[in-house]
């Protein structure tokens, strides 16, 4: 898959032998397959990724070659949260006091109307040095560690979306778009074949895609059904009229 643009990308578990991968770019892509390593990953990316990659911290996406990658704010903000609920430490709540308040003041700075990575250069480098303090700082408490030991691996992953505007700090989009397939698990309870799995990713890639791109799917399939029959050649995938993002 060669992509310029952004690409999100969200798992998410289904039938105890299955899941559900789902890319969000101009086309959406769904898999639902057996694992959730990185062997699934590379049935999406057979070669070098040429775009940005937005994902969660999920360590099979580090299988993948890309061009950059933007680790979702929003996944880390919660894991935060999630920490602060059962760890009342000094250590942690500053580490995390401070983690949240750089996160924040980045995601404010890239919501002003006259942002540029240009302009806000400077501001943009004091992030980083802000992220390396904090990253490589020496700690005792294990919730700090493990954290400070995620900031320092994707150090490099975190602020992407302000050197790149067109990138979200987000996955929500992914998110979202999964959601389909949850609740179609929750319907079917599952697949119980290869070919039950196969035949429910390619329908939601291909109805998912054409919502995605501002048609109605059964409108669109019917008729690309009668133009396969009347001229024995499928028409080519229609084009994007209308952004949904």
């Amino acid at each position: 898959m060669r992509q310029t643009r952004p690409i999100q990308e969200e798992k998410q578990s289904g039938r105890p032998t299955r899941s559900s991968w789902q890319e969000s770019s101009p086309a959406d892509f769904y898999l639902v397959d057996r694992s959730r390593g990185s062997p699934v990953l590379k049935q999406f990316f057979k070669e070098s990724f040429h775009g940005i990659l937005v994902t969660d911290f999920y360590a099979a996406y580090d299988a993948v070659a890309w061009r950059e990658h933007q680790c979702c704010l929003f996944h880390l903000l919660n894991e935060l949260q999630k920490v602060n609920q059962r760890n009342a430490s000094e250590e942690w709540l500053s580490f995390a006091k401070k983690t949240k308040r750089l996160m924040q003041d980045a995601l404010r700075l890239r919501a002003q109307k006259d942002f540029s990575p240009e302009r806000y250069r400077s501001r943009i480098d004091r992030f980083y040095e802000r992220l390396l303090d904090l990253a490589l700082s020496h700690y005792a408490d294990a919730d700090t560690c493990r954290l400070a030991n995620r900031l320092k691996k994707y150090r490099d992953e975190l602020f992407v979306f302000l050197t790149h505007p067109d990138v979200p700090a987000t996955n929500n989009h992914a998110e979202r778009e999964i959601r389909t397939a949850v609740l179609m698990r929750k319907i079917i309870y599952g697949n119980r074949s290869a070919d039950g799995a196969l035949t429910q990713s390619v329908l939601m890639t291909v109805f998912r895609t054409l919502k995605r791109r501002g048609y109605n799917p059964i409108e669109t399939l019917v008729y690309a059904l009668r133009d396969t029959i009347r001229t024995g050649q499928l028409p080519p995938f229609p084009p994007v009229i209308i952004s949904n993002d």
